[in-house]
């Protein structure tokens, strides 16, 4: 270490960088990194429709694990670069930060604005064909091995097409994982053709001859119309459009209210990128719908001179937002764009909704009242939990402790950041995780029997559920309308289910009611699910001492195996109520030694959907689905993601 000298210092050159540290390129090795490879051409193709050039972009996944993009757009240029002395094809697979995109020139606007998208996918690639159509020539490239060139640049005859085909193979060295899912690419393409209504997205695949096509005319008020689907509307789908004369900012937005929805959904983009994070273009839209909300409001005279806030305002409504920004505007925070920067989309944004709005509201007088009532409704339910919380505050006893007293084994701290709850399977497992717990920060709630399904009862069967009563009083938060996250008294809540499909249908049960109730729960990081053990494999080796191991896979149970010895014995953990106290604590409660997943909602159209199909009333729609979708040959996969991180 102490050996430390001027050469010592790597100059990675080319693409050796992305494959030495991919994640800084593509967020991961696992199965969203795989996929993310898939995104960066199609987003090529997709900045080529933008402009004007195709309407058709085609995905295939093939027999030998490769996936290929065409489109009809222009075709990457193919003759020589004057500046780098190398044709303009090369540049765009072998360099970082090479493309047409750091300028106004060739894009009007476009998503990909680093210029390392192709290169990337080459870099994490085993090989990348790229087949060009222009100028009446096919021309061909042929990489491998992360980029090396094995066919330089060749015409292969004449042609009346337009357009570039990438195919590409993941590097198995890379990835955790090679296998492209369907249904990942399939949702993703459906998203994009929600926002580019004047494009056809199709997908093919040709391990299973599996194909869709998605093409929606409508656009925004389609996509929201699927998000809403399950939700009583107040009102049909508002959409308004427009452009910034003087940025040349396009602003498209769909929105509508649901009568039987408490929570806020917001999906934004910008250039068909999703804005995960926000950023100014939100900030912009909240400000004006409060605005006109409230002017309205005044107006009218329906909330008697009171302001409703932002959140009262933005209950129960879905909205889309999809901006259109050119390159000197556009500015992201990061590679993955998941924030935008922008500082003139926050006025626009605002002027624009405000006066879009208001002119609504005053034209479709009946829904303005239905969406009114839904927003003062709101305020009202949140002033009335405000004043349940004062009353906490004083000392009163609530009377939702007597139901959890007999149920709840709680932590002694008032250190709410810190403690945890244990929502466990069964009364036998919850005597084991009592005995097993820390009893300063750690509260059990056995559950008797399955969880009730939330998301087709009535907020009255739900309260009357005993089950569901008790988890909503033992959080001390609320629910729906008068969820309040800052009340919560748990830093986490802990799903502990057996390691079967019981236990899998109820963690479901529960993320279900956490959805739909107490969304912010997910959304802040608050909830867990405990990943117990499969298998112990032991050896007593005499004097009273044990050799053992903890197995969560079948890989893991035979390196445990080789480990122990001969003479192992092993132990198949059926439920964690076959598991002593001080096992249950070691493997499963344990902070040092446990294994926790965070529950996340890391795509929300995705999971609007599958709650949907998977939990709503219609079972064809959700047997369909399975048909589609599960392959009950494989192994269960969810082990395997846990392995994986």
């Amino acid at each position: 270490m102490n050996d430390y000298t001027e050469n010592d210092i790597q100059v990675l050159k080319g693409l050796e960088g992305v494959r030495k540290r991919p994640a800084m390129y593509i967020g991961s090795t696992n199965s969203n990194g795989l996929h993310h490879l898939v995104w960066e051409i199609v987003t090529n193709s997709i900045d080529e429709a933008l402009s004007g050039y195709g309407n058709r972009i085609i995905v295939t996944l093939h027999k030998d694990g490769s996936c290929s993009v065409s489109d009809e757009g222009r075709g990457i240029p193919t003759g020589i670069n004057e500046a780098e002395g190398r044709s303009a094809l090369e540049l765009v697979f072998c360099e970082l930060h090479a493309g047409g995109k750091f300028n106004d020139n060739v894009y009007k606007t476009a998503a990909g604005l680093h210029g390392v998208g192709a290169s990337v996918t080459n870099a994490l690639s085993s090989y990348v064909d790229v087949m060009v159509y222009r100028d009446g020539e096919i021309s061909h490239m042929h990489f491998v091995n992360g980029g090396h060139i094995e066919t330089p640049l060749e015409v292969l005859g004449p042609t009346k097409k337009h357009g570039t085909t990438v195919r590409f193979l993941p590097d198995p060295a890379i990835f955790s994982t090679t296998e492209f899912k369907w249904e990942t690419v399939s949702d993703r393409l459906q998203e994009y053709a929600y926002l580019m209504k004047d494009v056809t997205f199709i997908l093919i695949d040709e391990r299973n001859g599996q194909s869709a096509e998605y093409h929606y005319p409508n656009g925004l008020v389609e996509y929201v119309e699927t998000v809403n689907q399950n939700n009583t509307a107040l009102s049909p789908v508002i959409y308004f459009e427009d452009t910034d004369l003087e940025t040349g900012i396009e602003t498209e937005v769909a929105m509508q209210y649901s009568s039987d929805d408490y929570n806020e959904t917001i999906f934004s983009y910008v250039n068909n990128a999703r804005t995960r994070d926000g950023g100014t273009h939100e900030t912009g839209f909240k400000m004006g719908l409060t605005k006109a909300i409230n002017d309205f409001c005044d107006a009218s005279k329906m909330n008697k001179g009171k302001h409703l806030e932002g959140s009262d305002v933005r209950e129960g409504l879905t909205a889309i937002l999809s901006l259109k920004i050119p390159e000197q505007y556009l500015e992201f925070e990061g590679q993955t764009k998941g924030k935008l920067g922008t500082n003139e989309a926050t006025m626009i944004v605002n002027n624009f909704i405000y006066s879009k709005l208001t002119y609504y509201l005053n034209e479709n007088k009946e829904a303005a009242f239905n969406i009114i009532k839904k927003c003062i409704d709101s305020e009202n339910a949140r002033n009335a939990a405000r004043k349940a919380k004062e009353e906490l505050r004083s000392n009163r006893k609530p009377k939702q402790e007597v139901i959890i007293s007999d149920k709840l084994t709680p932590a002694q701290s008032k250190d709410y950041a810190r403690n945890e709850l244990f929502i466990v399977e069964g009364n036998s497992a919850g005597g084991s995780a009592k005995k097993g717990r820390d009893r300063v920060h750690q509260a059990i709630l056995p559950l008797r029997g399955k969880p009730l399904n939330t998301d087709s009862v009535s907020l009255e069967r739900l309260l009357k559920n005993e089950e569901m009563s008790t988890i909503i009083a033992t959080i001390g938060a609320g629910y729906g309308q008068s969820f309040d996250l800052d009340s919560i008294k748990y830093g986490k809540i802990i799903i502990m289910s057996d390691a079967d499909s019981d236990g899998a249908h109820i963690q479901t049960l529960l993320l279900t009611f956490f959805y739909h109730y107490m969304r912010p729960l997910i959304t802040s990081g608050h909830v867990y699910v405990a990943v117990p053990p499969l298998y112990r494999v032991y050896k007593e080796n005499g004097k009273g001492q044990i050799s053992q191991e903890y197995c969560w896979d079948e890989e893991s149970l035979e390196a445990a195996k080789k480990k122990i010895g001969a003479g192992y014995k092993i132990n198949r953990y059926k439920g964690l109520g076959e598991m002593e106290d001080y096992e249950l604590k070691e493997t499963t409660m344990d902070p040092r030694t446990r294994r926790l997943i965070q529950i996340d909602i890391e795509d929300p159209f995705l999971v609007e959907k599958r709650v949907g199909i998977l939990m709503g009333n219609d079972s064809q729609v959700r047997k369909q689905w399975v048909e589609e979708n599960v392959d009950f040959n494989k192994p269960d996969p969810f082990l395997k993601e846990v392995k994986n991180g």
